[in-house]
């Protein structure tokens, strides 16, 4: 159900956050007031937290508003004046205010399992503050700023009309195999026209991340993300692992669908635009036509798996807090974006009309429903769960959502789109593999030059995605990685996403067997948000917590055998 906006108790009304003169007396405040006992601290802390969810919602509407319009001079204005005027004299508030709450005698007269993740938070947080990072980590965000605008600006001419990246996709769906090629080269084309500015700012990235993990004393990047993202139960070596275990059981099953597909489209190689169309000469999957018939389809989907679910949905739709349709001038990409003071989520996408689309938005629906299930959570830090288990919302929603896409298309056209999204599944395990072994190779070789960056990348490739043909397009696939925007704003975050798939895929088995339960489960999961450590996330929604060979292998078997079903 929609809740009502938290009444302030501690910051004004009329806070601008944009003004650092209102902004800093708040947090003199914070720091000045006697706190005389442990209720005087959990008081402290609400009001803290008061100010922190302000100020979040605030940077989150001017990220919002810049990744919808890039080209818009005052909006890019206003979220640079954010991001280089305020958000940098943040941190060494917020800062001074948690060393306050780790020598606070009365931190022992606090219920320990509640503050238990906080603390634990918090220490680490402490730890990794360096001030001079502050202007390293601006530099980095305005970086990824640029990058956006790039990629947002790409558009390519074809057939008579302008179509932004996103909308050329439609074309590699289409049953016409040349046409597909000169749409795939058209994009490829025009990706790599940016290549060398967009290879600049990610040396830039590389140099000021060696920097702050330096600063902050580590040998290295990775060592410093690590600790930053808060990787309490599982390590560096834990996920060199999973890429072997990826190595060894899933990519011979990616490349059996391959080969079926290259089987049955009757050709000697398959080639970059021969991966989206029906193997089987069927039209195009056209799930929708409008925008408003995509979010018609998942709030009916949403409705047949929990009226609460579709109620929230609606919600969303309600406050227009929905841009999903690709256009120019927008960033790429999908999220979710959760507006901490009102505690609602927001969703961003870049819908073409494609199948895809469909599994987008139900997956963005799956992130907007945890943000809900965690209103009533008192910390800011509890309403965000980790990452790891935040994936595991949304992909298990791609899951539940499977079976109902009926909602947008007959029977068997029902089919071919669920047995799509699950050829796409064993697509996205080795993807992911590829990604994170790229960057935990980059981030362990500082100062690698740019030669050695693009051998590391194919070599990477060859072990996890070598039977695509590339004769005449070298140049694409050296260059392949760019579009993962990961690696530019959230670098190490990717393995998250196998993680959050082994859980996701346990609740898919559990409702084959019993709905209602695997429902009633990711409910409970949801809503503990992040006030509990990440294994009993898991365990919340009667599901491992485990990414290794023991647990990758039979949930890879079980969507085989769902495949040859």
């Amino acid at each position: 159900m929609v809740s009502s906006v938290p009444t302030r108790r501690f910051v004004p009304q009329q806070l601008d956050p944009a003004e650092w003169a209102q902004v800093e007396p708040l947090f003199d405040r914070l720091e000045a007031r006697s706190i005389e006992s442990p209720a005087g601290l959990v008081r402290w802390l609400l009001d803290q937290d008061e100010l922190a969810s302000c100020l979040s919602e605030y940077a989150a509407r001017r990220y919002i508003d810049m990744t919808c319009h890039t080209d818009d001079p005052e909006i890019e204005r206003r979220y640079l004046h954010w991001v280089e005027q305020i958000a940098p004299k943040l941190e060494p508030c917020w800062h001074r205010l948690k060393l306050r709450y780790l020598e606070s005698p009365h931190r022992a007269g606090l219920d320990r399992r509640t503050y238990e993740v906080y603390d634990r938070h918090v220490q680490a947080r402490v730890e990794l503050f360096r001030e001079e990072n502050i202007p390293l980590q601006t530099e980095l965000t305005t970086l990824d700023q640029q990058y956006d605008k790039l990629s947002g600006a790409m558009t390519v001419h074809f057939r008579g009309e302008e179509w932004t990246l996103p909308q050329m996709g439609r074309f590699q769906e289409e049953a016409d195999r040349e046409l597909r090629r000169v749409a795939w080269e058209g994009v490829a084309a025009r990706r790599l026209e940016d290549r060398a500015a967009i290879e600049s700012i990610f040396e830039r990235m590389l140099e000021l991340r060696q920097e702050v993990a330096r600063n902050a004393g580590f040998e290295d990047y990775r060592a410093y993300a690590w600790k930053s993202r808060a990787r309490f139960d599982y390590t560096p070596e834990d996920c060199l692992r999973f890429h072997d275990a990826v190595a060894e059981a899933v990519v011979p099953l990616r490349d059996r669908v391959d080969e079926r597909r290259r089987q049955k489209l009757g050709v000697p190689t398959l080639r970059p635009w021969d991966l989206a169309v029906d193997p089987d000469g069927q039209p195009p999957l056209r799930p929708f036509e409008t925008p408003e018939r995509l979010c018609q389809g998942v709030e009916t989907i949403l409705g047949r798996l929990s009226s609460d679910f579709e109620q929230e949905f609606a919600g969303l739709r309600a406050r227009g807090a929905l841009d999903v349709e690709s256009r120019k001038g927008k960033a790429p990409g999908g999220y979710q974006y959760t507006l901490d003071e009102i505690r609602e989520p927001f969703i961003f996408m870049n819908a073409a009309g494609l199948q895809r689309d469909v599994e987008t938005l139900l997956h963005e629906g799956g992130h907007a429903l945890h943000a809900a299930a965690t209103r009533a959570l008192p910390l800011q830090l509890y309403r965000h769960a980790p990452f790891e288990f935040c994936e595991v919302a949304s992909m298990a929603m791609e899951h539940l959502g499977r079976p109902h896409l009926d909602v947008f298309y007959n029977p068997e056209d029902a089919r071919r789109a669920a047995r799509k999204h699950l050829e796409d599944v064993v697509a996205l395990v080795p993807w992911i593999a590829i990604v994170d072994s790229f960057q935990h190779g980059l981030y362990t070789h500082p100062g690698h030059s740019r030669d050695e960056r693009r051998e590391a990348w194919n070599r990477t490739l060859d072990r996890f995605y070598h039977k695509l043909d590339w004769t005449d397009w070298d140049t694409a696939r050296d260059a392949m990685w760019h579009r993962q925007g990961h690696l530019f704003g959230s670098p190490f975050y990717y393995i998250e996403y196998a993680i959050a798939q082994m859980g996701a895929l346990q609740i898919w088995l559990q409702a084959r067997e019993d709905p209602e339960r695997a429902i009633r489960n990711y409910r409970r999961a949801l809503a503990l948000g992040g006030s509990r450590p990440l294994p009993e996330l898991f365990a919340a929604a009667e599901i491992r917590f485990d990414f290794s060979e023991r647990t990758l292998v039979p949930l890879m078997e079980a969507v085989e055998q769902e495949l040859e079903g």
